[in-house]
């Protein structure tokens, strides 16, 4: 039986593809950060970049809230128990309530909360809050697997120099 508390090749594979799309977000002016959904099966089902910043974007369209609501609108809400939510960055609490009300049963994150904080410092942009999505979680009624922090020193790059 695997050790679930470990990502998997596959786990691994799917967060440098957040990598990407957050380089991606970096290079169109925005924050650096992303998400994909992936079904049960393997499929990627949703992705998003973040899209935080006023004028044309919102506060609350972080990457995993636009994420995990583009993969609850594709069906019933029990079809993503099965679905895993890959993000660059460990879920705040704002993204880590949308995951859970989504009904996405596992997230695989890369760069802690912590360590985000470290590399952003005290932006404006980005006030983080010191709440892990495990213990957002750990509140709720269903259980929501979590693996991470994951390649931290991989996913830090798309931060270098952008929150200064």
């Amino acid at each position: 039986m695997p050790d679930e508390s470990k990502p998997t090749d596959d786990d691994l594979a799917w967060l440098r593809q957040t990598f990407r799309l957050a380089e991606a977000s970096r290079a169109a002016g925005k924050h650096p950060f992303a998400a994909i959904v992936v079904d049960g099966s393997g499929r990627k089902v949703s992705e998003a970049g973040n899209n935080s910043l006023p004028p044309e974007g919102d506060p609350t369209q972080h990457a995993e809230v636009v994420a995990a609501a583009s993969a609850a609108r594709l069906g019933e809400p029990s079809s993503l128990r099965g679905a895993t939510l890959y993000s660059n960055a460990e879920p705040c609490c704002m993204c880590a309530g949308a995951i859970y009300w989504c009904n996405i049963g596992r997230v695989v994150y890369a760069l802690s909360e912590e360590n985000l904080l470290k590399l952003t410092g005290n932006h404006p942009e980005n006030p983080t809050l010191s709440l892990s999505c495990r213990r957002v979680f750990a509140s709720g009624q269903h259980a929501v697997a979590v693996v991470g922090p994951c390649l931290e020193d991989e996913a830090s790059r798309a931060h270098e120099g952008f929150w200064k």
